[in-house]
């Protein structure tokens, strides 16, 4: 199908393009950058005039609940909620029922993902067996499955030579191995350590919860030279703990959560169980320095972290609540809000290319050879390259409402009765591989 989209502004982070143009489409590339040729005659014509036309999203944390957990989350209600949200590649956690440690299982989700054409899927492999932080897992047939990295979601190992021999094999192959830093007992509380939590009294998470596994982490790193994403970064002396081992040259990248990124403790309000996500929320100056290493490229890319819970599972104590929110339909809009490319100044060019480079070229580098014959092109407008586009009204306002979520999971901090505020820019149409994933009427 030839699609010729008219008229929009053009933005690539990756490039520093940013001009009112066409984008020709055909056969699922991108064939024409700026003005299609005399001869194209599209089968479709999008016009795209006020309109953003930028690179599809690029999420490297949701779960998508299938296997095991259908009554949050199935397939093709998260795909589709992806496709909502202008994401157009998402990786997923390992952590579903049975876990993804088998390749059978990681390539019926791929085959189911491919059938339904509203996203790409990239698995993680479970880094040990079950989860249970024991015995490593075939990481080579996993990776032939189809893995792009081996993750021990949110279960911590426990015995560092377990972690020690996993980065030795991990480093000899070249996979990278995608850990959430956090100490396994420690890290067991239901809220972020501090005066919030102590009135409320919720059993805190302490910051060293954080870098006592980051400098173990770290260490491992040096003397295995594996490579190694973090995950969800959520304290400021985890920040400055990345920023060392990025100048001394470690092959290690990171990214923070929506939610840490945007909210603190204080949001948790009375017992709001909303907000009860993981990591756990915490302080001002947490927020602050995250903010800052987003800014700065410290943190390599921006998460939605989504994790449909069910209407059950979520109406419960905050300290009996299970953590997660839906965010795949926000992670855009959050963005563009955290950068300031918001309905005051929405055409600014430095501020859009910011927050979409988190979303897009950000995440692509940190995925690297992993995408294989994608990684030239995802997260791009690049011609020749595939045709997966996000176009988006960035002067729309917009109030998350839970029973309009495209996603089978409805709770999330940002809801609009939660947090009483508006979102910026809003999804039109979203293209994987030049075939309309998403779209809504003008």
């Amino acid at each position: 199908m030839k699609i010729l989209i008219k008229n929009g502004r053009l933005v690539d982070p990756a490039s520093g393009l940013d001009q009112i143009g066409d984008l020709a489409i055909t056969g699922g590339r991108i064939t024409a950058i700026g003005e299609a040729k005399a001869d194209f005659t599209p089968d479709r014509t999008i016009d795209a005039t006020g309109l953003i036309v930028a690179p599809g999203l690029v999420d490297l944390a949701a779960r998508l609940r299938e296997p095991g957990h259908e009554h949050e989350g199935m397939l093709e209600s998260e795909l589709a909620a992806a496709a909502a949200g202008g994401v157009t590649s998402v990786v997923c956690l390992p952590d579903t029922d049975p876990t993804l440690d088998e390749p059978g299982l990681v390539e019926m989700l791929k085959f189911r993902a491919r059938k339904l054409s509203r996203c790409r899927l990239f698995p993680l492999g479970a880094l040990t067996r079950g989860l249970k932080g024991e015995t490593l897992t075939e990481m080579a047939e996993l990776h032939e499955a189809g893995c792009i990295g081996f993750s021990q979601a949110e279960v911590p190992i426990r015995d560092t030579q377990v972690l020690q021999r996993a980065l030795q094999y991990a480093g000899t192959f070249g996979y990278t191995v995608w850990l959430r830093p956090q100490d396994a007992w420690l890290g067991k509380g239901v809220a972020a350590s501090g005066p919030v939590a102590t009135r409320l009294g919720l059993s805190g998470v302490p910051v060293s919860a954080e870098t006592i596994a980051l400098h173990t982490i770290i260490e491992l790193v040096r003397a295995t030279g594996a490579r190694v994403h973090l995950c969800r970064i959520s304290s400021a002396p985890g920040v400055d703990l990345v920023r060392q081992a990025k100048a001394q040259g470690l092959p290690i990248t990171a990214d923070v959560s929506i939610n840490s990124l945007l909210l603190t403790d204080i949001d948790i309000g009375y017992f709001n169980p909303a907000m009860r996500v993981s990591p756990p929320l915490r302080q001002g100056r947490d927020r602050d320095a995250l903010q800052a290493g987003l800014a700065d490229g410290t943190l390599d890319a921006l998460v939605s972290d989504h994790t449909p819970v069910s209407e059950d599972e979520k109406t419960l104590p905050f300290g009996e609540a299970e953590p997660g929110a839906t965010g795949l339909e926000l992670l855009l809009s959050l963005a563009l809000k955290w950068a300031g490319a918001d309905h005051d100044q929405p055409a600014n060019p430095a501020r859009l290319r910011q927050a979409l480079s988190v979303v897009t070229s950000g995440p692509v580098k940190v995925l690297g050879d992993a995408l294989g014959s994608l990684s030239s092109s995802a997260g791009r407008l690049v011609q020749g390259g595939v045709a997966d586009v996000c176009i988006f009204d960035p002067a729309v306002r917009w109030q998350a409402e839970p029973g309009a979520l495209t996603s089978q999971g409805k709770h999330t901090p940002f809801a609009f009765e939660v947090s009483g505020t508006d979102l910026p820019g809003r999804v039109r149409v979203t293209l994987v591989a030049g075939q309309v994933a998403h779209e809504v009427a003008a």
